[in-house]
């Protein structure tokens, strides 16, 4: 059977020190982000500095927000007879949800944003690309860690899964669907999509920012409906399928009802 493999190691030591390679993916995709909307504050005359200092505001709150969304969603992992409660803060073992890193995120960079006396939505139409990018190059951390993976499946594609890291019920099944490279290859898209829908259309005040979420959401629903891992379930879906359709919902709607801004660029 054809399939690629999961890496053996995720974490390496520089003496005492561990090197995690979710970690450092964590932090790429953090400073690829930046970079992109620091390259496209500046070109659409945006105010010198902003970026840096609502960054040291929306980056930690996505973080925390990250964490907190996947516990709250997730509790049976770290409450309860045998489990250890200090885990809820051990980011670095993985476990956390871009939902929550968008919610917070977003806290963070409204409270920045005010203090700064920057308009929100144009703030979140400059990151929106690199916030796609960024979630491209973190879910392979998902790949170091050997989680959140899809169905069974034995197409040449199919990711190799040890046996401490399968599912209960499926001990003796050894490749599945690799959901981190199906979402990373849509964020990459999603980045694409965005990058030139402005180009082609004059998207502005949040309507940037809309259209990554709409388009970010449709994907991640039917990537969410292939995974295994345990999750909550409502109404016979899992809690993330809501979350995304809902998402999708929201960010379609507020693009129609501001379409008449959508005009084609021309020249």
């Amino acid at each position: 059977m054809i399939a690629f493999p999961s890496p053996a190691e995720s974490v390496w030591h520089l003496g005492p020190l561990p090197i995690r390679a979710y970690s450092l993916l964590m932090v790429l995709a953090v400073l690829v982000g930046l970079w992109l909307t620091q390259r496209r504050w500046d070109a659409r005359g945006g105010e010198p500095g902003a970026v840096g200092e609502i960054a040291t505001w929306a980056v930690p709150f996505g973080i925390a927000g990250a964490r907190i969304y996947h516990v709250a969603t997730d509790w049976p992992q770290y409450f309860g007879p045998g489990r250890e409660l200090w885990r809820v803060l051990a980011v670095w073992e993985g476990g956390i949800s871009i939902w929550g890193a968008v919610a917070g995120g977003a806290l963070g960079a409204w409270l920045a944003c005010r203090r700064r006396g920057v308009p929100l939505r144009d703030f979140a139409d400059a990151v929106a690309p690199g916030l796609a990018f960024g979630q491209a190059i973190a879910r392979w951390g998902n790949w170091f860690n050997q989680e959140l993976y899809g169905r069974p499946t034995t197409l040449p594609w199919a990711v190799e899964i040890d046996p401490e890291h399968r599912p209960p019920d499926l001990k003796d099944t050894a490749t599945y669907h690799p959901a981190f490279l199906y979402e990373s290859l849509w964020n990459l898209g999603v980045a694409g999509l965005v990058l030139w829908a402005e180009r082609r259309f004059r998207l502005e005040r949040g309507r940037t920012f809309a259209l990554y979420v709409a388009a970010y959401s449709s994907g991640r629903a039917w990537i969410e409906w292939l995974r295994v891992d345990p999750a909550p379930i409502v109404l016979g879906l899992r809690f993330n399928v809501w979350v995304s359709l809902l998402a999708f919902g929201a960010a379609a709607g507020y693009l129609a009802a501001t379409r008449s801004r959508a005009e084609p660029v021309r020249g």
